[in-house]
């Protein structure tokens, strides 16, 4: 048995960077990189604004995480750790499915049941002591 057995894993869909200001970051990742906003909301749940940055031959987005408040998870992060990569995240078929094949393999994941995520997804994360040090956010698209 591998460890993707059952989960559905599809691609990776995105990476998550901790910014303490999204307007600078996309200076960079927009400005200077030459990717492209393709989407931007406000996630109340979660604590942040953010932005999804695409390039021209598709492969995965960059997701760019800005807190709105100091309780936010993202401030935490960035308090603790600085701003910088903060997730890294896989599509995955059915995000209930993935999750139960992941608890039965001995993973924690940080919710029981799945949130919603950017653009009306769902998401669940397993915890980063089981997934080598990195959190692995699970993404089933709307």
């Amino acid at each position: 048995m591998t460890f993707t057995e059952g989960i559905g894993l599809r691609r990776i869909d995105h990476v998550g960077i901790a910014v303490p200001d999204l307007d600078s970051a996309l200076e960079l990742y927009v400005g200077t990189l030459g990717g492209a906003e393709v989407h931007r909301e406000v996630n109340e749940a979660q604590g942040v604004v953010e932005a999804m940055v695409a390039w021209p031959e598709g492969g995965a987005q960059v997701q760019l995480l800005a807190p709105i408040g100091d309780a936010s998870p993202i401030a935490k992060f960035i308090g603790s750790k600085g701003p910088g990569l903060q997730q890294l995240a896989f599509t995955v078929e059915d995000v209930e499915a993935a999750a139960a094949a992941l608890r039965a393999k001995g993973c924690r994941l940080l919710y029981d049941e799945a949130r919603q995520g950017t653009a009306g997804s769902k998401i669940n994360f397993v915890h980063p002591r089981d997934a080598g040090g990195v959190l692995v956010e699970l993404v089933q698209p709307a």
